[in-house]
């Protein structure tokens, strides 16, 4: 029985020594995920309210400007802190046909006409790195997009 119990000792602390690592390492991995989707919400949420935005804009200057503003307040409210500033990228649809952003504001009033707002933000990972996880990125990229039809009836410069 003695002999047992000393081949036992000190088992424990072998086990511990080795699965630490791998538990930490999976917290780790479980916060880079929930704030990748985190940051991936809020991103969709702020690609809404900036197309929104544009959409009720009389012009595509009016418009680019109004989607940014909207986009950086909701981000900001988020508290997201993208690796960076976030990137816009704009883009139209006429009678269902791709076209650009301010060929959309220039369609004549009658036909179906929307603009599409496509953010991209580089969400910041460097505080969650951990020596043990190899190959662990710095940062993640997100990106949504999101379309809002024109008012068909509202004039358009």
């Amino acid at each position: 029985m003695d002999d047992a119990v000393s081949r036992e000792r000190g088992s424990v602390s072998v086990e511990v020594a080795i699965l630490a690592p791998a538990f930490i390492a999976l917290l780790v991995l479980a916060g880079v995920a929930g704030r990748t989707a985190v940051a991936a919400e809020a991103v969709d949420a702020a690609a809404h309210d900036a197309a929104r935005a544009a959409s009720i804009s009389r012009d595509a200057g009016t418009a680019r400007r109004e989607a940014r503003e909207a986009a950086v307040r909701l981000l900001d409210w988020r508290r997201l802190n993208c690796a960076g500033t976030p990137t816009l990228a704009f883009s139209g649809t006429v009678n269902g046909r791709p076209t650009s952003f301010d060929a959309a504001f220039r369609s004549p009033v009658g036909q179906d006409a929307s603009v599409t707002v496509r953010i991209s933000c580089t969400v910041d990972l460097s505080d969650l790195q951990l020596s043990v996880v190899p190959g662990m990125p710095t940062g993640k990229r997100v990106t949504a997009s999101f379309t809002s039809p024109l008012d068909r009836y509202r004039s358009r410069a």
